[in-house]
């Protein structure tokens, strides 16, 4: 469902995260004073949200409105909770395919991954609310519209998760170099949800230990690593063709 892509006005945005609407990310007026901004703060930190401090011009480029020096952005796809993902994709006739990113960042990556999510047939994308990289026209220009095709899931770790889709059945698979297992030869024919991580740190070490398998993609050049947009598109095609 697409949203308004704006909330301004220090009481109105503090109503959007109370009201679990999809906030993104929020810009504060540089030097911005009183027990409302502190209270704000306070909601930001406390719901993982990311607050970006700017000159006040930056605010009056966002919105014409009195924005008392708060901005904030929401996404303009609602996400689904896990649980019920979950149980509406195993109720069905396919077998589960999820994709765990661990603080991706870059909001390009996260559209071509969407796009390349929604052609080989993940059942979900699931995002840690801290960190994550946000969806933004960037992203939906990259994904080509398939960010409104692919159900999204935020998450408040993404260990949770894992530990999550261990009970309910679905093998874990990393994306990972430091490993002997290439990824022709780990099992991706059952329900399994593959990790993938963040542009400059990788899977966090804490999730790398939680999951079942860990799997790397050969590379036969001089270049250590693939871009994680196209290593994320190697095994889930891998996936595929297993599948078939």
């Amino acid at each position: 469902m697409e949203k308004s892509s704006r909330v301004y006005g220090i009481r109105a945005v503090m109503e959007a995260i109370k009201a679990n609407e999809p906030v993104d990310k929020v810009f504060i007026q540089r030097g911005l004073k009183g027990t409302l901004s502190r209270e704000l703060e306070t909601i930001l930190r406390k719901n993982g949200i990311k607050a970006t401090y700017v000159p006040v011009e930056k605010l009056n480029n966002l919105t014409k409105n009195n924005h008392q020096g708060v901005v904030a952005q929401i996404s303009p796809v609602s996400f689904y909770e896990l649980e019920d993902l979950v149980e509406q994709v195993n109720n069905g006739q396919t077998k589960p395919l999820f994709l765990l990113l661990d603080q991706l960042s870059d909001v390009r990556n996260f559209g071509a991954i969407i796009r390349t999510a929604e052609c080989t047939g993940v059942h979900g994308i699931i995002i840690q609310k801290k960190g994550a990289a946000p969806v933004t026209a960037d992203t939906i220009k990259t994904s080509a519209g398939a960010v409104f095709r692919v159900p999204l899931v935020k998450v408040d770790h993404i260990k949770d998760a894992v530990f999550y889709l261990q009970a309910s059945g679905v093998t874990v698979v990393a994306a990972n170099e430091k490993t002997d297992k290439e990824i022709y030869n780990v099992d991706l024919s059952g329900p399994t949800a593959i990790v993938m991580g963040s542009e400059d740190r990788g899977i966090s070490p804490s999730t790398l230990k939680a999951v079942d398998e860990i799997a790397k993609i050969p590379l036969l050049g001089e270049i250590g690593s693939l871009n994680v947009s196209v290593a994320c598109a190697v095994f889930l095609y891998e996936a595929v063709r297993q599948r078939q």
